[in-house]
């Protein structure tokens, strides 16, 4: 059968080229490996952005058994306990890896580790790199050796839309030129072993703080393939991000409430003293449903720093100065137009201790895959974490679980076989819907108005169109989100508004199955459709 170009990746490929990735690509060697990156290697990773550090139970008194509890307790009763153990006593092991690789950790005065405390830790257990550049830098150090490793090919430009799948296994993908606006014929890529770690979902979401790449295209093509996906619905938002028109989002970093910075509306009234005892200091998901709640009422949220800094703002937190600058803002004489963002996916494809997803061939690490360490809502700096740790549990599964047998010929055609471009203005309106109605705060009716609006855009763009896999991803979360009826972790529903029993487990969906359950709710939803309208508009 023809699919247009062929190329023979060998041994394994991967999808992705962030810390995940290069991690695997680095723990293969002296295996030969070809990465696929849609931008150049580092670029379009959100672990580059990453300003808290690695998690791991180092400092004397602490345990990974300490570091496992507080994960537990973080991820708010649906973690699987015994990945979230394995993976923190593999931690101080893993970050030997990173130091041999050159990552400059920050260090005390007598040359040990130095190791910061974060939300909801109970030690300090966070190691840095400049403080707050640790992403930046332990990038910068795998770009670096992952160029000097002759083992290690990049394939840079391409992005994958499509595995291919040859008798229930997955033997490569079907890739395309990352920004050509079409590409006729498909670039088959076949390898004896897939690893997919192409990133999360932020940019499903209006507001998000993740690169342009993270639009849950691996989540999607392994979930049309035929994987398992976990947890979808739970999605962390940050609560303040600059609102405008800056596509990520930047950050306003909590230390700017630790130091005293208040929220208002557009009128300048503080509106966390009536919601929290601890007001701006609140937790994140208080304080971004509180944020939302504000901008959805047409009264805007704003971050005041003018008495708390003032003149001291540019010295003081010099990045997010840069940042309002280059949008028009000056905090030190205006208050700061903020929205909550899509930062992180706790859910993804399913994969077992040993990075596997349920289509053979087919393993996934980073934040396209859920491990079940996160539960419903991730703990700080867990994320570069479980990044490294399954990209080495990967690495030592393909040495021993990768047949030597080549991809034949029987391997099925992409369904997306045009690979048109993605549409701009059918994208933003997908954005807008999730924000408002799959976002920090859902109900049913919102929910089911999203499942039909991702159901009229998927028929608008048509079956080969590469606008199939943002759609599929977004469905899945707003098909979990429905199904399920409470609030948990990152999951808020104002219509079931606690926790309740019989849903302390994790979610396990077929594509198939959220299918079933988008049009169970778009049939049962006869007011969607004026909703729908609303949405679009």
């Amino acid at each position: 059968m023809a699919h247009g170009n062929i190329v023979d990746a060998g041994d394994v490929l991967i999808v992705g080229a962030g810390l995940a990735g290069l991690f695997t690509a680095l723990k293969l060697a002296p295996r030969p490996v070809t990465v696929l990156a849609g931008a150049p290697i580092g670029d379009g990773a959100s672990s580059a952005w990453a300003q808290g550090g690695i998690a791991a139970a180092i400092e004397p008194g602490d345990t990974p058994e300490s570091h496992a509890a507080d994960t537990i307790t973080a991820g708010a009763g649906t973690v699987d306990e015994e990945a979230a153990l394995s993976i923190a006593r593999e931690a101080a092991i893993r970050i030997e890896d990173l130091l041999r690789l050159g990552v400059p950790f920050d260090r005390d005065l007598e040359g040990h580790l130095a190791v910061g405390r974060e939300a909801a830790h109970s030690h300090r257990r966070i190691v840095h790199v400049k403080g707050d550049q640790a992403g930046k830098a332990i990038m910068q150090a795998l770009v670096a050796a992952v160029r000097a490793a002759p083992s290690i090919r990049v394939m840079e430009g391409l992005s994958a839309y499509e595995l291919a799948i040859e008798d229930g296994r997955a033997v490569g993908v079907f890739a395309r030129p990352a920004h050509a606006a079409v590409a006729p014929q498909p670039l088959l890529i076949k390898a004896r072993a897939l690893v997919l770690a192409s990133g999360g979902v932020g940019q499903l979401f209006a507001v998000t703080t993740n690169p342009l790449q993270a639009r849950g295209e691996g989540v999607a093509m392994a979930a049309r393939a035929g994987a398992l996906i976990a947890d979808p619905e739970f999605v962390q938002f940050h609560p303040t991000a600059i609102a405008g028109p800056q596509d990520p989002a930047p950050l306003v970093t909590e230390a700017l409430r630790g130091e005293g910075a208040i929220l208002v509306d557009g009128t300048g009234r503080r509106f966390m003293p009536a919601i929290h005892a601890d007001a701006e200091l609140g937790p994140r998901d208080i304080v971004a449903r509180a944020i939302f709640r504000e901008i959805e009422a047409g009264r805007g949220a704003f971050l005041d720093t003018r008495a708390a800094l003032g003149a001291r703002f540019p010295e003081a937190f010099p990045t997010v100065y840069k940042s309002c600058l280059a949008l028009g803002i000056d905090p030190v004489h205006q208050p700061i137009p903020v929205a909550p963002a899509a930062h992180y996916h706790m859910g993804g494809i399913h994969v077992d201790a040993r990075g596997r997803s349920s289509i053979e061939g087919l393993w996934a690490c980073g934040e396209v895959a859920s491990t079940g360490m996160h539960g419903a809502n991730r703990l700080a700096s867990n994320s570069l974490l479980e990044a490294i740790v399954f990209g080495a549990r990967i690495a030592a599964d393909i040495e021993d679980a990768v047949p030597a047998g080549r991809p034949g010929d029987h391997i099925q055609p992409p369904v997306l076989a045009s690979a048109h471009a993605l549409e701009a203005p059918m994208v933003a309106q997908l954005r807008r819907i999730m924000t408002a109605h799959v976002g920090v705060e859902r109900n049913g009716a919102g929910l089911a108005v999203a499942l039909g609006e991702i159901a009229r855009l998927e028929r608008a763009a048509g079956p080969a169109s590469l606008f199939g896999n943002i759609a599929t991803t977004a469905k899945l979360i707003a098909a979990a989100a429905f199904a399920r009826e409470e609030s948990r972790g990152g999951h808020y529903r104002s219509d079931f508004t606690s926790a309740r029993a019989p849903w302390r487990h994790r979610t396990f969906i077929t594509l198939k199955e959220a299918s079933r359950i988008a049009d169970a709710a778009i049939a049962e939803a006869p007011a969607a459709s004026e909703l729908a309208a609303k949405a679009g508009a």
